[in-house]
């Protein structure tokens, strides 16, 4: 288990100064035309294909980078580039995580490869577990997933929202019901195949920010799947679900349910996201503040602009220390008995809405225009209060396990 340190390894720095090249000149030149055309900018992606960045062998070996500083990492500087495309470069790994932390080893080997495709066939893949009337209380998923045993299918039946490379994906990790009366407890996760019959692409949204990112309902209607398709399988998921039963008779503690384990995982991520986004603004902020003169001087040198930046700086490296400290935590198998997971990308992503909104203060009637990429970041921050948990569940998240109470 690797110590915790607060610098990058050589190979580390070499990895993050690779990335960084690619977002500066590939997708920075990119992100003001992919924003404004509200599409999946598969060309970027094709480009990340053919260096590797968009591959199932590099985020592997991010994802296991025995400090834990790998994804985090590569997450920064891509959402530094830009929010929309990156998200649409790593928008697969929320599915590719979802299989990783609920599926077998076979499973893994079989479909996580088909998500990304290759250089020559890119694919992308989509997590769905958010559904119309259930987003933040998981509870409420109506999405039900029947067992056919004559035919040892699965039938899915229901509607997914806010899914990212929803309709448009290779592979769709859908989160269902399976024993309504255990609640959230009863769910579990399925893998849909390429070209599966009965899954459609509902309404495509049209976003305030990172809108070169893909954003879309899916509809299943009478889905069959193969029951090797079940995450974990059924002997694992009905193990589960028995244990669940006796706790829910006995009132023991609580059981994890599919969406949540997949949440758990990638909130450090999110948290890094919104890290890259208020560092890129600030670096806005802060070359404008030097060159920009008014009244005979830069306006840097008036302590309003200044202090604000000195503000700005000190919260991003704050953000960054908590996702990286849930990072090594997660990767060194210590449990987040504060929720450390939920208060980096609590933190983080509050950081960015602020950072970004004080950038476009900064440059003035300037910030305000799209001439300037301080209003696309300030649109983009936005997300990140809301998506994988708003700001308020992970308040609750963190509330409860601090206290040990049922909080609401």
């Amino acid at each position: 288990m690797a110590e915790f340190t607060m610098e990058l390894n050589e190979e580390q720095r070499e990895v993050r100064d690779w990335i960084h090249g690619f977002a500066a000149d590939v997708m920075r030149p990119a992100a003001a035309e992919w924003d404004e055309r509200e599409e999946t900018p598969w060309p970027v992606i094709q480009e990340a294909a053919k260096i590797g960045l968009y591959s199932l062998d590099f985020y592997a070996q991010q994802f296991f980078d025995p400090t834990g500083l790998g994804i985090p990492m590569t997450m920064e500087e891509l959402f530094w580039g830009d929010a929309g495309i990156a998200l649409s470069i790593v928008g697969t790994g929320l599915a590719a995580v979802g299989v990783l932390a609920n599926g077998t080893e076979e499973q893994i080997g079989t479909w996580v490869p088909q998500m990304y495709g290759d250089a020559n066939d890119v694919k992308v893949a989509a997590f769905c577990s958010s559904e119309p009337d259930a987003g933040s209380d998981v509870a409420s998923m109506r999405t039900r997933a029947v067992y056919d045993e004559a035919k040892d299918e699965w039938v899915l039946n229901g509607t997914k929202t806010w899914a990212t490379n929803g309709g448009i994906a290779n592979v769709h990790v859908v989160v269902a019901v399976v024993d309504p009366e255990l609640g959230s407890k009863g769910h579990a996760s399925f893998i849909v195949p390429p070209n599966t019959p009965g899954l459609s692409q509902g309404q495509k949204f049209k976003k305030h920010g990172i809108r070169a990112s893909h954003t879309a309902e899916v509809v299943l209607e009478d889905v069959r799947i193969p029951g090797h398709c079940l995450l974990g399988g059924k002997e694992k998921l009905d193990e589960r679900l028995a244990r669940a039963r006796e706790r829910a008779k006995s009132g023991g503690e609580r059981v994890k349910n599919a969406a949540m384990a997949t949440f758990e995982a990638s909130r450090p991520a999110v948290g890094a996201m919104a890290v890259g986004t208020a560092r890129a603004a600030y670096e806005e902020a802060l070359e404008y503040a030097k060159t920009r003169e008014q009244f005979g001087r830069p306006i840097i040198d008036n302590q309003g602009v200044a202090f604000q930046l000195a503000d700005m700086r000190t919260q991003i490296d704050a953000a960054r220390l908590l996702v990286w400290r849930a990072s090594w935590m997660a990767v060194a198998g210590r449990p987040f008995t504060s929720a450390e997971g939920s208060m980096s990308k609590l933190f983080a992503s509050e950081v960015a809405k602020k950072v970004t909104a004080q950038a476009v203060q900064i440059l003035g009637g300037n910030g305000f225009t799209r001439e300037y990429p301080v209003e696309r970041m300030h649109r983009d921050a936005a997300i990140y209060t809301i998506f994988e948990g708003t700001s308020e569940i992970q308040r609750l998240v963190i509330a409860r396990t601090l206290s040990g109470m049922p909080i609401r």
